[in-house]
């Protein structure tokens, strides 16, 4: 901890009671989540997973970031195909992706 109180460095381990001083902030705020996040230094998976168990429900984002895009990678080239590729991803719930090449 630093002189005025505040803990510093990564990884800092909080109680229980801790969690609910930090989301009483949060409520008593009108930030967004990583503005408050960044200002605690707190991850934004901790926050909704410790606001989802102390609140007796599934974490829900109130904000969820917005998702990166896709990379293009470009194409494969077909030419000089190689051995055959077979994957099978299960996705659970009965679901199942399966990709082949060659």
């Amino acid at each position: 901890m630093t002189k005025d109180g505040n803990r510093q460095g990564k990884w800092v381990r909080r109680s229980r009671e801790e969690w609910q001083a930090l989301l009483k902030r949060f409520d008593a705020r009108h930030d967004s989540v990583s503005a408050f996040c960044a200002r605690e230094s707190i991850s934004e998976a901790s926050y909704y997973r410790w606001r989802g168990l102390l609140s007796g429900g599934v974490p829900q984002p109130a904000n969820p970031p917005s998702p990166s895009g896709f990379l293009d990678l470009g194409h494969l080239h077909t030419s000089h195909p190689g051995p055959r590729l077979d994957l099978k991803l299960d996705l659970g719930g009965g679901l199942v992706l399966h990709l082949v090449r060659g």
